[in-house]
């Protein structure tokens, strides 16, 4: 694997590589803005339903005398009184107002729209009988995200990740677009999907080709670097959530930006690691005698040849020729046992992740508040992690952060609900876990599979988070059969899945693998370090025994 050795020759990490990594990782800053969009484009404001054209106020001016009011004195959500004249004689009594009949509001809503003056779930009344909609669009678009992730991380790996980055954010920023002026909420969902299918392309292709285009030693930093710029956007995301409520200007606001990303990624330079993958050594040449001359390396560049890189990369075009697919990741031992590991993983991650941070309004504070105290979790949280992955390595990096993050969740399961802020600073703490969790499996998981199927592995990967966060709002449905229910499933499954890392090998510091032999050459080498050392502790022993049959 002498691809490393290659990048250091023509600058290792130079002018090329700053640049092309910080184009890259921009469009991450939008990630989290479409990824938690709806927690202020599908907000949910108070609300009452509308009064009959026939009714009106009485002398007190009280909405208490013609709408049933709730425990804590507030009209109802989703019901009003059946005879209006009935309820205009009543008083503010609450148990008087449970003697009255009572039918659904059948005239529309009146919203409050001191906080979110529109909203998806005010422009079409997504409250009360048809409050599913709000989370099934949602849904939809982790659908999209799922499905996103299983074509194009295929794509990638046939067409190159360039291509599909160009394609992802045209094809991001128009389905935002679209989505801003969508005139029914069928219209929105589809374009919902369609972005989201978009977006989970762009995350696992920016690891890519950036980890491909990276020395060994600096990939670390290239993904904690990622990761926190995925936490700025959520800062960013509040920022603008706040500045601009109306859900239309909010969502064309997060995706037009993606016409700029979608101009300037022309000038992306292919992976050349994908190239030789390909058997293509006359384009792998030229590429990296382009980043020569980008890093000021003319004369290395220059001292490459066709002849030189089938040298060099003879291994590689040997045994790369053949056209990896996603059954092979069943069909390889070596390779089927990293992806149900992973698998485990990734749906861990994500099923938690969204559990928690989908639910802003049921912290009961301000969600513009606990959108910024959420994204200041991560950064703390990631440092944390980039320092572990770069001293203890991957594994016990990812282990620590699912175990930590569910034994979290599983405390708040316990505490009583009156402790609104040590609940509160056990969640904060649990979800900087699960950001951690999330930066490591990106890089993780494109450390451990090979070149020619490396995408697909992450393609599948972000497939089976998706999986998790579709699942996820079904269990908060348990909450109706027992409230902390949700929770123990929150918190049980990132603390079994911990487990899964023991079964993975660690890659600090280790080239990336660039065929299946590469990976059972890995292993093989991993197994045999423990018996040589045991043979080398027997070699004394024998020769004390020698020692004493000789005397």
């Amino acid at each position: 694997m002498a691809f490393n050795d290659l990048l250091k020759q023509v600058g290792a990490v130079g002018r090329f590589q700053q640049i092309q990594v910080a184009l890259v990782i921009l469009p991450l800053l939008l990630m989290a803005s479409h990824n938690t969009l709806q927690n202020f484009t599908a907000a949910i404001p108070a609300h009452h339903c509308r009064l009959p054209p026939n009714a009106s106020l009485g002398l007190d001016g009280q909405l208490g005398t013609l709408l049933p009011q709730d425990s804590q004195g507030q009209p109802e959500s989703c019901l009003r009184f059946a005879t209006p004249s009935q309820g205009a004689a009543l008083t503010n009594d609450t148990t008087a107002n449970l003697t009255e009949p009572t039918e659904p509001c059948m005239d529309g809503w009146v919203y409050d729209d001191s906080i979110f003056p529109s909203t998806i779930v005010t422009e079409w009344d997504l409250v009360c009988s048809h409050r599913a909609l709000r989370q099934l669009a949602q849904s939809l678009y982790m659908v999209g995200v799922l499905l996103g992730a299983m074509s194009f991380g295929h794509l990638a790996d046939r067409l190159g990740r360039r291509k599909v980055l160009i394609l992802n954010y045209l094809q991001t920023a128009v389905s935002g677009t679209c989505a801003a002026y969508a005139p029914n909420f069928s219209l929105y969902c589809t374009f919902r999907l369609l972005s989201g299918m978009s977006l989970a392309s762009i995350a696992i292709n920016s690891m890519t080709i950036n980890v491909e285009w990276m020395p060994i030693h600096t990939r670390a930093c290239v993904g904690t670097l990622m990761g926190y710029t995925y936490s700025l956007g959520q800062f960013l995301l509040a920022g603008l959530a706040y500045a601009v409520p109306h859900w239309r200007h909010l969502q064309l606001l997060v995706s037009a930006p993606f016409y700029a990303f979608f101009l300037y990624s022309w000038f992306f330079v292919e992976s050349a690691r994908w190239l030789s993958s390909r058997g293509r050594l006359d384009l792998t040449l030229s590429t990296l005698q382009r980043v020569a001359r980008i890093n000021g390396k003319q004369a290395e560049g220059a001292k490459l040849s066709v002849e030189v890189l089938r040298t060099s990369l003879q291994k590689e075009l040997t045994l790369g020729k053949g056209q990896a697919s996603a059954m092979d990741l069943l069909r390889c031992p070596a390779l089927r046992r990293l992806f149900l590991c992973l698998s485990m993983l990734w749906f861990a991650t994500s099923f938690a992740y969204y559990g928690l941070v989908m639910d802003l309004q049921g912290f009961g504070v301000s969600i513009y508040l606990i959108q910024v105290i959420f994204g200041a979790v991560d950064l703390p949280a990631k440092l944390v992690c980039f320092l572990v992955i770069n001293s203890l390595g991957r594994r016990p990096a990812q282990s620590a952060s699912l175990l930590l993050a569910g034994i979290c969740i599983l405390m708040n399961a316990v505490i009583p609900r009156d402790q609104t802020v040590v609940r509160t600073s056990l969640a904060v703490l649990g979800k900087g876990c699960l950001a951690s969790a999330f930066n490591c499996i990106f890089l993780y998981t494109g450390e451990l599979y090979p070149t020619i199927i490396r995408q697909t592995g992450l393609g599948m990967g972000s497939t089976l988070a998706r999986v998790g966060s579709i699942v996820s709002p079904l269990v908060s449905m348990t909450a109706e059969l027992y409230p902390t229910a949700p929770l123990f499933i929150f918190g049980a499954v990132p603390v079994a899945a911990s487990a899964a890392t023991a079964l993975l090998p660690e890659t600090r510091g280790r080239p990336l693998p660039d065929t299946v032999q590469d990976l059972e050459s890995r292993r093989a080498g991993s197994l045999r370090q423990p018996q040589q050392e045991q043979q080398k502790q027997m070699v004394p022993l024998q020769g004390t025994a020698q020692e004493k049959n000789s005397l």
